[in-house]
């Protein structure tokens, strides 16, 4: 409340409306450049903010991406010794297959994801049954 006593106080020193007005403007223009330059230091202490946590996400992202390569190579290596022995051809495979309430197509399906997430080759691989479970 004070400061608003100290403007008044100081545009009663002014005789006329134009010196007042001028002197009101001024007074103005100082608040609108405190308001901007406020907003400019928290635009540029934003800026900061985000690229600290930027940078912090991309280290922790980096060290994921790490862990899990280092994880994906680990099993290539089993799968390698799971490869060894004796070769089949790839028109031939092992064994017989029953299906209890599922299609060929999806039986098909379940045989590939299984093939490719273990890393064996399909006909390396012996399924004995594939059956649907029913919710309960």
């Amino acid at each position: 409340m004070n400061h608003l006593f100290l403007v008044t106080d100081v545009l009663q020193q002014f005789s006329t409306k134009g010196e007042k007005l001028i002197q009101g403007l001024k007074f103005s223009l100082v608040g609108f450049l405190v308001v901007f330059l406020a907003l400019a230091i928290l635009a540029i202490f934003i800026k900061i903010v985000d690229k600290i946590f930027v940078a912090k996400k991309a280290k922790k992202n980096a060290a994921e991406t790490d862990k899990k390569e280092s994880e994906a190579s680990a099993p290539a290596e089993h799968v390698s010794i799971k490869k060894e022995g004796t070769p089949l051809p790839d028109t031939e495979s092992e064994g017989e297959l029953s299906l209890v309430n599922v299609d060929d197509e999806t039986a098909a399906v379940i045989m590939a994801i299984v093939a490719d997430r273990s890393g064996i080759p399909l006909n390396r691989l012996e399924f004995k049954s594939i059956r649907l479970l029913e919710d309960k």
